[in-house]
């Protein structure tokens, strides 16, 4: 299992979280039940994968744009099974929880 060796190289963050994926907004990328670590992000940019905290509710989307004024426009992988951007506009950057740092999933 490579997890190990991915604690080894993230040692400047100052707080890793499991987390555990509910819903399919995310498939294929992601299932429903699959274990993702996250940590606090500095920066974010677009097609990485982050969780947010959008009306009290944690949602894990993929970054779609960043603008410093505007916040982040995020969507779900699975757009007919998906509550994002689209519906509810830009997220500002304090509602950004974690960035998903295992596994890693490109688009």
């Amino acid at each position: 299992m490579k997890l190990p060796r991915f604690f080894g190289k993230q040692r400047r963050l100052r707080s890793l979280q499991l987390r555990r994926v509910v819903g399919s907004s995310m498939s294929p990328a992601f299932r429903a039940g699959q274990i993702v670590v996250t940590g606090h992000p500095r920066i974010v940019k677009p097609g990485e994968v982050i969780v947010i905290r959008h009306q009290n509710l944690d949602k894990i989307k993929r970054v779609a744009q960043v603008d410093s004024c505007k916040g982040v426009y995020v969507l779900g992988d699975n757009a007919t099974a998906s509550t994002d951007s689209r519906s509810f506009g830009w997220i500002g950057f304090d509602e950004i929880i974690g960035k998903v740092l295992w596994p890693r999933r490109a688009r």
